[in-house]
């Protein structure tokens, strides 16, 4: 009897956490100081595409590729959205889902193009960043170093912040590179802001002569790859907040299911939120929206960065270089003053580094997560949070939180060895871009997917509604289309 009063005290105590979880504040300056992974999604894929092709084609075309911003903005965005989704209503990630695929062979897939992309990917990322580097200190410090010495620097300091602060370092860290980057391009635009009719190629579907290489970098690169929906529902998780926070306690009161990725079952994801305590089910809620908005937010800033890169170049540039690299040109910016290079080289570098920093942590995150549901022994010793780690974890090599060091470490290692010694940069970017299309729309179709068959369809309030069915299903079959596309013209010249 002592034992059972014991037991339903402990039950009682477990009832009382969820009535007393502190619930987010849902004011908007509430909702951005619980912004988190939309800020990393965001500040990750601010990079490339931005600061190269955005540019270029405002300096070759001027303003008529502009239309090409919202439609890759708008055919990506469910992609994205359903992995914020998914772990949002199941505190669990996406990856869990593709463990439940036959012979899990979503997961062998990810786990073969992630490594592969730990070292190309990461090599043009980081060659970017690199570049950025190179130029500030040799004009402005007289250090002319080799692009490998700032690659090299760069992508230690990436994984010696990320080591030592885990997530919080890099949300952190992401939150001062985004307001870095949105001031230098305010500052920036706002000397000779686009005229009102330049807004209106919005609406203009033009393809001037020499476009389509820079209009295909648009489609299959705006604003990231889609492998990076993968690295937000990891850092959902990490963020330690909603349903992803209570879930383990959600599964000992017997108010969820436990998943086993060895004995997979998608129904087993799925929290039945009306099972819920009010209170703790209004927590799950708010956090939800939260995640959302930040996501949401952050796609808007990112869409409205690409754009300004395409404005400022059309204002100052065009006409400009007629090659694939507008780079050149960049020094015509001096017209508007020499602070004002500065700032845009400032922006310029939080951009081109945001994204090298965060794939440090994002790719190690995917393969830790691809072990965890291959593996017994990885998923016997799971998580990477600094607080989760026991003594095992620490000292056991195939621990999940030892495989995402040795990522890290793998990625840091073979990406400067490709910069060092490997084909020119311009290469390396296009290979890594190829990837990106190839995985794309698998990663698409498997977010979409999962989060419509696990997600309990009577929740109405977190379950896709009829209308977000429509356009995400039919974004996935038109991004498709234009991935395979894509392939044949730039990569396989059938076009």
């Amino acid at each position: 009897m002592k034992a059972k009063g014991e037991k339903d005290k402990k039950k009682e105590e477990r009832f009382a956490q969820l009535g007393a979880l502190d619930l987010p504040e849902m004011h908007f300056g509430g909702m951005m100081r619980n912004f988190g992974p939309g800020i990393i999604l965001m500040m990750t894929g601010i990079g490339t595409s931005h600061v190269i092709t955005a540019p270029t084609a405002g300096g070759r075309f001027g303003y008529d590729l502009l239309w090409v911003i919202p439609v890759a903005y708008l055919l990506k965005y469910y992609g994205y959205e359903m992995a914020f989704r998914f772990t949002n209503a199941t505190g669990k990630s996406i990856m869990e889902a593709y463990a439940t695929a036959w012979l899990k062979w979503p997961l062998w897939y990810m786990l073969l193009t992630t490594l592969i992309q730990c070292c190309i990917g990461q090599a043009g990322r980081l060659i970017a960043a690199a570049a950025v580097t190179y130029y500030i200190f040799s004009v402005y410090f007289g250090l002319p170093l080799s692009m490998g010495v700032y690659a090299l620097f760069l992508a230690l300091l990436s994984v010696a912040i990320i080591l030592c602060g885990g997530y919080r370092a890099v949300e952190t860290t992401c939150k001062w590179l985004a307001l870095i980057l949105i001031v230098s391009q305010l500052m920036i635009y706002l000397v000779e802001p686009a005229p009102l009719a330049a807004f209106r190629h919005f609406a203009i579907l033009a393809t001037p002569e020499g476009s389509w290489i820079i209009v295909s970098a648009f489609l299959g690169l705006l604003p990231t790859g889609m492998d990076v929906s993968l690295q937000a529902s990891e850092w959902v998780l990490a963020k330690k907040a909603g349903v992803g926070c209570i879930r383990p306690l959600l599964e000992d009161l017997k108010l969820a299911p436990r998943f086993d990725p060895f004995a997979p079952v998608k129904e087993d994801l799925a929290v039945p939120i009306e099972k819920l305590p009010p209170h703790a089910r209004e927590y799950c809620r708010r956090w939800m929206k939260t995640s959302l908005t930040d996501y949401r937010c952050g796609q808007i800033v990112s869409f409205a960065s690409a754009c300004i890169f395409l404005l400022i170049a059309a204002i100052w540039i065009f006409p400009g270089h007629q090659g694939t690299e507008i780079g050149a040109d960049y020094p015509k910016i001096f017209a508007v003053g020499p602070w004002m290079m500065i700032v845009l080289l400032l922006g310029v570098f939080a951009a081109a580094f945001s994204t090298a920093f965060n794939y440090f942590d994002g790719w190690p995150r995917v393969v830790g997560a691809c072990c965890r549901n291959l593996f017994r022994q990885t998923a016997a010793l799971a998580g990477v949070a600094q607080t989760d780690l026991t003594p095992a974890k620490r000292r056991t090599w195939y621990s999940e939180y030892n495989i995402y060091r040795l990522t890290m470490l793998f990625s840091l290692t073979t990406s400067v060895i490709i910069i060092l010694g490997g084909p020119k940069p311009t290469v390396i970017v296009l290979a890594a871009s190829l990837l990106a299309v190839i995985i794309a729309p698998v990663i698409f179709f498997l977010n979409i997917y999962y989060c419509f068959a696990v997600i309990p369809r009577d929740n109405r309030e977190w379950y896709p509604s009829l209308v977000v069915a429509v356009l995400a299903w039919g974004s996935c079959i038109v991004f498709t289309g234009v991935s395979v596309i894509l392939m044949a013209n730039r990569y396989l010249d059938l076009g």
